[in-house]
């Protein structure tokens, strides 16, 4: 069996011609995240037979280590606005059939606790594996087989469907699922797999990069930074294009992070610069001129640290970006030119960090090329691409989860009205 395959894989036959029995299937979905798992799920429960493949040891590995362990499992304020595609219409009707409100009832019928943290962000009270289990219990509902630590050695249409050949197998379905995922977090086995197989059947994929991921600085300002690690401030962060998030953002010992800089991630390009309100709900002129009238003689440095962390504040005055004055030597042009610089920070990243700590891949398989009510590519019957693969992207906050349930019900009805 070992030299057949060998050979297979040198001459890329299919098992037919080699005599190999095929195990057969409605649906083989590739791909045991959180949109494989609930795909497979809904269609098993609709009485197809199907199998799902994953190279991991374990199903549903990004979602444990999402939310810090809790599992950020959608947001109470899903829009499609919060998406980024190069086509914006595409998540709309999935997103509209199979809704935050839907999946929340899933989780309150297995009596999961949950709180919202912030900005409709659902976590789990305990544990990110009460989704896993969850998901894993709805695919046993359905009957289910699932294969896991099996490698896809050769993908193939024919007019019997679709066949791949595995570590050990060879199955086949009429229809192919590529639940796969995108580059993020290459550790838990993330691989370009689903958008070769795009490639394969003549799909276009648009180029990928990370999203949702931190920003690394230059070597001159990261040393002059490099003390501030772990600072936290709450801040109004602005991409080139004028998309703007208000959240904390935090100084790391490799640049900056934190959800404010997460989220304008997925907007900036590399040279740009992202623009950062340190005081979004303050006035720094009116706050320096109340405290001028009633402390004159008072360092400007020592008012400042009572809007911002100390720490950042001295780092910004030997930095040049604050005078070393008291409140009465600081004329009114160089105030007005410190308050349009706390309001108006600009930065220039050097970089990301990359698909190494992304949390989700921007780019994929273009949305023009599938259904967006079945999720089916147009031109090639069968085969159909769900969740991260695809060009759809949300937000921080549970978006990117509510795409996975969404596009994979959506799926899943699909696939069942085309038995």
């Amino acid at each position: 069996m070992l030299l057949v395959r060998a050979a297979r894989k040198l001459y890329n036959l299919p098992p037919q011609k080699w005599g190999l029995s095929v195990e057969k299937f409605d649906v083989i979905i590739v791909g045991a995240g959180a949109a494989g798992l609930f795909c497979a799920a809904q269609a098993g429960q609709q009485g197809l037979n199907v199998l799902l493949v994953d190279n991991g040891k374990k199903p549903g590995r990004k979602i444990l280590m999402s939310g810090g362990g809790r599992c950020n499992f959608t947001n109470l304020y899903i829009e499609p606005a919060a998406y980024l595609s190069n086509n914006p219409h595409f998540c709309k009707s999935a997103l509209a059939r199979y809704t935050q409100w839907d999946f929340i009832d899933l989780v309150g019928r297995y009596q999961i606790a949950c709180h919202e943290k912030t900005l409709g962000q659902l976590f789990c009270d305990d544990s990110a594996q009460q989704i896993v289990d969850m998901l894993v219990a709805e695919c046993e509902k359905g009957n289910v087989t699932q294969r896991l630590r099996s490698d896809i050695l050769h993908t193939e249409r024919t007019d019997a469907g679709y066949t791949l050949t595995l570590n050990g197998a060879e199955v086949q379905a009429p229809r192919l699922v590529i639940a796969s995922g995108g580059l993020s977090m290459p550790g838990l086995g993330a691989t370009p797999f689903g958008y070769k197989i795009a490639e394969q059947f003549g799909l276009k994929v648009l180029p990928t990069r990370a999203g949702l991921v931190p920003f690394t600085l230059h070597k001159p300002q990261l040393e002059q930074f490099n003390t501030l690690s772990g600072v936290s401030v709450e801040a109004v962060v602005s991409a080139h294009n004028g998309t703007s998030f208000r959240e904390n953002i935090l100084f790391t010992h490799r640049g900056l992070s934190g959800p404010a800089i997460l989220q304008i991630s997925s907007y900036w390009q590399p040279g740009e610069r992202v623009t950062i309100n340190l005081l979004p709900d303050q006035s720094v002129e009116a706050f320096l001129d109340v405290r001028r009238a009633s402390n004159p003689d008072q360092n400007l440095k020592t008012a400042l640290s009572q809007l911002l962390p100390k720490r950042l504040v001295e780092i910004m005055q030997a930095t040049g970006d604050i005078p070393d004055v008291t409140l009465k030597q600081l004329h009114t042009r160089e105030q007005t030119a410190l308050a349009e610089r706390l309001h108006g920070w600009q930065v220039q990243p050097n970089g990301t960090e990359g698909y190494r700590t992304a949390e989700v891949t921007l780019g994929g398989v273009d949305t023009h090329a599938l259904s967006s009510r079945t999720m089916e590519a147009r031109d090639v019957p069968g085969i159909y691409f769900i969740g991260e693969v695809v060009d759809v992207t949300g937000w921080l906050g549970g978006y990117n989860f509510q795409w996975a349930w969404s596009s994979a019900w959506a799926c899943a009805q699909a696939l069942v009205e085309a038995k």
